[in-house]
């Protein structure tokens, strides 16, 4: 592909490049895929207000998050296996971000370790998440860990207490490293990119657990700790005591009713995240951004609100903005990138979003981020409360 122009440039790409299976884990959702669909399709009926003869000059998308200076209201979003989209994939992507000005988010699930992501940064801050497991020794390891990698904000899960079913990863046989079946064999032979990365790494498990938690030295072990460890009685007590044990920022994922909201603001979190797991956990409930107006409602004065789910554009970002959140965050939209170029394809990503953002801005009559609001939308296209 010789001209990228837009994300969706990059999906294409990615999907020739990336083994199945590993494509199909970052872009699928449970069940009927209709939340999964419905992030990106309720964007789009969402419609802007064009402005004219307006001082366009002296533009800026700057921002802060938590009391952190950014160059966009953008984060990237924690997502597992990111190091099977490309080799190293969480070092590439985290180095990405810095340059660019962004947070990035490292996942419990990643490949590359917290270590492996600090030394790639030079030390850089970074934001980690993690899931609350029964292993509780193991999580305040990786608490201590976070805290020793000069992470500076801690996003605890909270959607995953049991898992959604995610028919392709069934079928197509989901394991890192890929088992040797003819089916995947075929499809690496069509991989040589992706192969040649591979061979030239190390990093090709969990590993922020291999080698950490108790019984797991192994791949063969992994598999039966994974699958026993997602808490399902996890509870507001256990927020508070990861609070505690944390001692700094703390950002809670998962939330989409304006109750729960409440609830978050009561534990002494920093932020929310308007969040339905990418549509990979509950099929049926509703997209992040219709979900968004309610929450920013009830807890927007007493709390940071960002949101995730279906951003594949500038336009998404402006359009989350203007709602009232206060960072869009990006999972699908960076993969894209890192599957088809590694670093390069992540600033890529960055760059078409940060323009894409920037020029709609202006379109719509404003020249600083941090002014624009739902004045900028509509009326009658976009959700309320």
């Amino acid at each position: 592909m010789s001209v990228i122009t837009c994300i969706e440039d990059l999906r294409v790409l990615a999907e020739k490049r990336v083994p199945r299976m590993f494509y199909d884990y970052a872009d699928a959702g449970s069940w009927t895929e209709s939340t999964y669909r419905a992030n990106e399709a309720d964007f789009q009926g969402i419609k802007f207000r064009q402005r004219v003869a307006v001082n366009m000059d002296n533009r800026s998308t700057a921002t802060t998050m938590l009391g952190e200076r950014v160059a966009m209201p953008v984060a990237i979003a924690p997502t597992g296996l990111t190091g099977m989209q490309h080799a190293d994939g969480e070092m590439l992507a985290a180095r990405a971000a810095k340059q660019f000005g962004i947070p990035f988010t490292l996942s419990t699930m990643s490949i590359c370790s917290i270590e492996d992501v600090s030394e790639a940064t030079g030390g850089h801050p970074f934001w980690f998440q993690l899931y609350v497991m029964k292993d509780k020794d193991f999580m305040r390891n990786l608490i201590d860990r976070a805290k020793a990698a000069n992470c500076s904000a801690l996003v605890v899960t909270l959607d995953l207490q049991v898992l959604g079913q995610r028919h392709k990863d069934l079928k197509n046989g989901l394991s890192t490293p890929p088992k040797p079946t003819i089916a995947n064999l075929i499809n690496l032979a069509t991989k040589p990119r992706w192969c040649l990365g591979m061979l030239g790494t190390s990093r090709r498990t969990f590993r922020n657990i291999v080698g950490h938690a108790k019984s797991v030295s192994d791949m063969s072990s992994l598999a039966s700790w994974t699958a026993e460890q997602f808490d399902p009685a996890l509870s507001w007590a256990d927020i508070e005591e990861i609070k505690k044990l944390w001692g700094g920022k703390i950002i809670l994922k998962g939330i989409m009713d304006k109750e729960d909201a409440r609830l978050a603001v009561e534990s002494g979190a920093d932020a929310i995240v308007v969040s339905n797991h990418g549509g990979r956990q509950l099929d049926g409930a509703p997209s992040s951004i219709t979900a968004l107006p309610a929450i920013v409602d009830a807890v927007g004065k007493d709390i940071e609100v960002h949101m995730d789910g279906g951003i594949r554009s500038g336009q998404d970002v402006l359009k989350a903005w203007a709602l009232g959140a206060r960072s869009a965050w990006i999972g699908r939209a960076f993969l894209y990138g890192l599957g088809a170029m590694g670093e390069a394809g992540v600033t890529k990503a960055l760059k078409i979003i940060h323009n894409e953002l920037d020029v709609s801005m202006a379109f719509c009559g404003h020249t600083d981020i941090n002014k624009v609001d739902r004045g900028i939308l509509l009326p009658g296209t976009y959700p309320v409360a």
